[in-house]
């Protein structure tokens, strides 16, 4: 028991990193015991079952609950998730045309069991049928979007109910982002499971092969995370963003990181507001909203994966084909989540910009999944740290209308 509670004791983030050596041991000495890797896949699949119902529970819980009077704030939270993932995708642009990589595509495996949308039309009208598809339907494939529009016109229908019904609905929400808590306890052994599956299949490899993709992929997140995100939110508060910045990465973007669930991370966020003093009426809807439209990570991927496939067929890219790219990359991003293969399926939209061809464009699809367990994890701790980051700014610019003391 003193072991037990030594452990719990520990920083997640320690512990998790602990799980993650112990895996990548395990699976260069040990690569036949393949029952390790099911502790990731139990835990994977702990958080795809309960992201779903928490997003439902908790956004229609809290309209059903909030006391209104923060439109404007609403207002401002989308337009900064927008503008900072439109610029992710620029900042990918530049990031492919200073450094332009090119992968040998002879030979690679496309991904099976994906249809990527061929238009911008057809991702219109999926991202609107998914919107009013059916509820239980919703849930049980994690479409998030349809996920979310049903829980806010459910939300605003409780907002009529008898006062013990809210409170009914506050108390399930807490009980299943508790739930979420505890499935997060056991990121450590999930993490090990993961990592030990990647190693003992493809070995220290996993984290070199296409190590130049990675790179420029890396690069672009961390100039959006470090530079792009801290200019806006310094534009909108004219202060210095890095204590909030910094502050948002370490509790919200490293745990995302190994978790690689923002739906999963919102309990984590919705902690970190209550930390910064926001006004949980309004973060107990924009923080899952973000979760469901806030994608820079998911519009730098999209840019450079279409980009490296332009290079690799030999594609002259013009600076407003480039333009073009960045403004599709950013639509397609905001419906990414929910989407079996998430951003990596809507790199074929991309490439079809340049004409590529579709079986060219698969193959890229499947280096994105052969790089995954890099790319996905960078990706949602961008998404998830900006859903704190850019709530806590919206909030913020009202306090500072108001001469209330901002805590950076």
């Amino acid at each position: 028991m003193k072991l037990i509670k030594k452990w719990n004791s520990t920083s997640l983030i320690l512990r998790i990193l602990i799980g993650l050596i112990i895996g990548a041991v395990l699976g260069l000495t040990l690569p036949k015991w393949t029952w390790i890797g099911i502790l990731g896949t139990l835990f994977v699949g702990a958080l795809k079952a309960i992201a779903p119902i928490l997003v439902f529970v908790l956004v229609s819980s809290s309209l059903a609950n909030a006391k209104g009077g923060h439109s404007s704030r609403f207002t401002k939270v989308i337009v900064l998730y927008l503008v900072s993932t439109l610029a992710a995708a620029i900042v990918a642009v530049l990031v492919n045309f200073i450094h332009p990589v090119t992968l040998s595509l002879k030979g690679l495996d496309a991904a099976q069991g994906f249809v990527a949308p061929s238009s911008m039309g057809e991702i219109v009208k999926d991202f609107l049928m998914r919107i009013v598809s059916n509820p239980l339907e919703a849930l049980v494939s994690a479409n998030y979007i349809g996920i979310l529009f049903w829980a806010v016109i459910l939300g605003l229908a409780l907002k009529r109910a008898a006062d013990h019904t809210k409170k009914v609905m506050s108390d399930i929400s807490d009980a299943v982002s508790e739930v979420v808590r505890w499935v997060i306890s056991f990121a450590p052994f999930g993490i090990l499971g993961l990592v030990y599956e990647a190693v003992s299949t493809s070995g220290l490899e996993i984290f070199t092969t296409y190590g130049e993709l990675v790179i420029v992929l890396v690069i672009s997140m961390l100039l959006v995370a470090l530079v792009v995100n801290p200019l806006i939110v310094g534009i909108a508060l004219r202060h210095n963003p890095y204590p909030l910045v910094f502050r948002c990465i370490r509790q919200s973007g490293i745990t995302a990181f190994f978790t690689r669930s923002s739906a999963a991370n919102i309990p984590v966020n919705m902690e970190l507001c209550e930390e910064l003093g926001l006004d949980e009426d309004m973060y107990s809807v924009s923080i899952p909203l973000g979760a469901t439209i806030n994608m820079d990570g998911a519009a730098a991927v999209i840019t450079t994966f279409a980009l490296t496939a332009a290079y690799s067929a030999g594609v002259k890219v013009t600076l407003p084909m480039a333009i073009l790219l960045s403004i599709i990359a950013t639509l397609s991003a905001c419906g990414a989540s929910g989407v079996a293969g998430g951003s990596l399926l809507l790199v074929p939209l991309g490439c079809s910009l340049f004409g590529i061809p579709n079986d060219i464009a698969m193959q890229i699809v499947a280096v994105g999944f052969i790089v995954s367990v890099i790319q996905d994890s960078m990706e949602t701790a961008l998404n998830s740290s900006g859903d704190v980051l850019f709530t806590a700014t919206a909030e913020f610019m009202e306090w500072k209308k108001e001469g209330k003391k901002l805590p950076l």
